[in-house]
């Protein structure tokens, strides 16, 4: 008998075959693995795909991050020089960029549904093409404040896709064994291009001014067009199984007596009903349905090029509106969304914390830094936020599968939490030693190690983040994103704002000792989570499987 729904709790998927039992498709080369989310007989369904092709379709939602990345972010290390040539305060000018991000999040409630219904392809590319136009804008700044805030809200709306659409493109191509790895190298990207675009900046406006720093920006945007334009393939697919679901159904099958025993990888997917076995039990029946699915027509090239497709069995644009507001509903049901929004948005609250003090502290005495020292110094976030997407990405992978097979091969959400603790303390530290470091006057060596270690914390803190919300709740994935990326921006908003007249008020010592007591006990929220994490799961389960069967992803 099929397991109700209401029975499977969503993030609890049976990972790993201990027994050797399961009838489901295990990872080639290793065949205790079970593959997550178990895929279709369709060549053209993305999780088959052959290595090299994903390899290009997941560089492309890379080369996307890095273009639009690197041009709202260019900004960073020429604040001073960009206030002392427009009138326009610091403060003014990190309002602009806590607007920015505001938008950023806000505005997916409008793209990400586009994507999920008509395809990922077409967003990445007008949202690459528009997002020129506003850096371009920005070169030619006047002291009107407005126009500050104008420009940086527009690209804020063009460049909203970056935040969460990445995060579904994913999904798409991977399974749940290695998901975290390639979000992992996202939110590297995400980070480390915010991080690498002052550092070009900072040498660019030595040579050549800050109006410069702004073509440039544009100039990275607009070739990643072009390459996305001509290289990006669409990877949307709604195929016929339900992650979790599945896998409940296979690990109920026995084998057939007279049957000899096989490896799960050797199982072969669905036949013709001509050479099927009429001994074949229902629940085999069941799990050969999850995994089948109709054979797609080969897309040519110029299909390929196609920005938007109709794609068979997509829902609605009814469906597609009702994903304007339902994000906003997920955050009161879905407390586990809104508690990975609530860590991301703090990771990024300590990102704007770095970008909107870096200028200021090193170009100041003692440092007296140039724009291109300042630069320089990004350096040091970038090489730390590689380690920080290892950390992150591949080790929490690993220890995911470890603690599964220690748990009887059932894979919890909460596995992959741990290696929090680690990023927690180096955060806290980090912000210590950038922050009073700075204002002690200590050699500046000290700041720039603490600017690597926030960056590791960062991009741990939001590589994680993003991949618990997607393991807890993946058939929603696309529309939880949204709430994560709400609550993220909102609060990264609130920060850029604040900033200054926290550092104000109590001094640069005081200030930073108190956002780093703040973000400890943030990143310790996690503890909690990793108690109560599956029973706040069990209670959002029956809106879970509401929202599935209405979900744009037809099941």
């Amino acid at each position: 008998m099929a397991l109700p729904r209401e029975d499977i709790v969503p993030g609890t998927v049976h990972l790993v075959d201990t027994q050797h039992e399961m009838r489901s498709r295990h990872l080639e080369g290793n065949k205790d693995i079970v593959l997550v989310p178990q895929p279709s007989n369709d060549p053209e369904d993305p999780l088959n795909w052959s290595s090299s092709r994903k390899a290009l379709a997941i560089g492309m939602a890379y080369c996307y991050t890095l273009g639009v990345g690197i041009s709202t972010a260019v900004q960073y290390s020429v604040l001073t020089d960009i206030a002392n040539h427009t009138g326009l305060t610091v403060a003014q000018l990190n309002l602009g960029t806590g607007l920015m991000f505001l938008f950023l999040g806000w505005a997916n409630l409008l793209w990400q549904p586009v994507a999920l219904v008509y395809g990922r392809r077409g967003v990445y590319v007008i949202s690459a093409f528009l997002c020129t136009f506003p850096v371009l804008w920005s070169a030619y700044s006047t002291g009107n404040k407005y126009e500050w805030y104008a420009h940086r809200i527009i690209l804020g709306i063009f460049a909203a896709p970056i935040e969460s659409l990445p995060e579904v493109t994913v999904p798409d191509l991977f399974f749940a064994h290695n998901r975290g790895l390639y979000i992992g190298i996202y939110a590297f990207l995400l980070f480390g291009s915010n991080f690498l675009a002052p550092f070009f900046a900072g040498w660019i406006n030595v040579a050549a001014g800050w109006q410069w720093v702004m073509w440039f920006g544009a100039l990275v945007q607009a070739v990643s067009f072009f390459i996305l334009y001509f290289f990006m393939e669409e990877t949307m697919y709604f195929r016929k199984s339900v992650e979790g679901a599945e896998e409940a159904a296979a690990e109920k099958i026995e084998p057939a007596k007279e049957e000899p025993s096989v490896n799960a990888a050797d199982i072969k997917l669905p036949r013709t009903e001509t050479d099927s076995d009429p001994e074949k039990t229902q629940a085999e029946a069941r799990t050969y349905e999850a995994v089948a699915g109709a054979v797609s027509k080969k897309r040519t090239y110029k299909d390929k090029l196609a920005l938007f497709v109709k794609m068979e069995g997509r829902p609605s644009d009814q469906a597609m509106f009702t994903m304007m507001w339902r994000p906003l509903l997920i955050m009161y049901y879905f407390p586990s969304v809104s508690w990975a929004g609530f860590l991301y948005g703090t990771c990024l609250s300590w990102y704007n914390v770095l970008n909107a003090t870096a200028s200021a502290v090193l170009s100041a005495d003692p440092y007296n830094f140039s724009s291109g020292l300042v630069g320089t110094a990004y350096l040091s976030p970038v090489i730390a936020a590689g380690l920080g997407a290892l950390w992150s990405g591949w080790s929490a992978d690993k220890w995911a599968l470890w603690l599964a097979r220690r748990n009887g091969g059932i894979r919890e959400a909460e596995h992959r939490l741990w290696p929090l603790a680690f990023s927690g303390i180096m955060c806290s530290a980090g912000l210590i030693l950038w922050g009073v470091g700075a204002a002690r006057e200590v050699h500046w060596f000290g700041p720039i190690v603490g600017l690597g270690l926030l960056a590791f914390s960062v991009v741990c803190g939001g590589s994680i983040a993003l991949s618990y919300d997607v393991d807890c709740f993946k058939e929603i994935a696309g529309e939880s994103m949204i709430s994560v990326i709400i609550i993220r921006n909102t609060l990264g908003f609130a920060v850029s704002w604040g900033i200054n007249p926290w550092i104000d008020t109590l001094g640069l010592q005081d200030c930073f000792i108190s956002v780093s007591m703040v973000a400890l006990v943030c990143t310790a929220t996690f503890l909690p989570i990793i108690k109560y994490g599956k029973p706040l799961r069990r209670w959002s389960t029956k809106k879970y499987w509401e929202y599935v069967a209405t979900s744009i992803a037809p099941h």
